[in-house]
């Protein structure tokens, strides 16, 4: 394992294997991309907190217009600032071999913008804002995808998903989930179905 090399006890691997849905190989290859972000700070402190600056320029998560909220939905600060335990973590739970159920948990923290544990719709809409980019909606086709996605997945009629609605649509959905996105101009006219896809066609794999 190029134990001369690595900045772990294999008592530190054991533990973040047990910890995590990685091997022991899988953590140190972590380990080196979060070191190749900040080679100066890492390669002296194993232990070192990298600015959310400096995990963005991470490639899965630059392109990726969550990736200020991926950072602190995992930063143990909430500041979006990383340490290697932070990092490996966020790998761990986009990785393929994380359960789908993990991956909805925190797919629902990261849209639940305003942290109430529920996708109301102003998380919706900001949800929506992030997926289009420069693809803007006008408000009635805003209002107009809000209330479609609201209908079919809002089970209790009061406006707003919970964990439960949401991991529901996945599970119905999880064929469809499989697929291949051609482009984000569907979004304008997707139901949520689609807008679930393109959810998660940016939050996993990051590794």
């Amino acid at each position: 394992m190029g134990q001369g090399k690595s900045q772990f006890s294999e008592d530190e691997l054991q533990d973040y294997q047990d910890l995590t849905y990685f091997t022991k190989k899988e953590v140190l290859y972590a380990h080196q991309k979060f070191k190749s972000l900040a080679p100066e700070k890492v390669g002296h402190n194993k232990n070192a907190k990298l600015p959310m600056s400096k995990i963005l320029q991470y490639p899965e998560l630059s392109v990726n217009p969550f990736g200020q909220r991926i950072c602190k939905i995992f930063s143990s600060s909430q500041d979006g600032d990383c340490t290697f335990e932070d990092f490996l973590d966020m790998m761990s739970v986009f990785s393929q071999t994380a359960p789908k159920s993990v991956k909805a948990e925190h797919a629902f923290r990261i849209f639940d913008f305003d942290g109430d544990d529920m996708l109301g719709v102003s998380d919706l809409k900001q949800v929506i804002l992030k997926l289009t980019g420069e693809n803007k909606l006008n408000e009635s086709e805003m209002s107009w995808l809000i209330q479609n996605i609201l209908e079919e997945a809002d089970l209790d009629d009061d406006g707003a998903l919970s964990f439960a609605e949401f991991e529901h649509v996945i599970d119905r959905s999880s064929d469809f989930l499989r697929a291949k996105a051609k482009s984000l101009k569907l979004v304008a006219k997707a139901s949520f179905d689609q807008i679930l896809f393109f959810m998660f066609h940016f939050l996993y794999p990051l590794s």
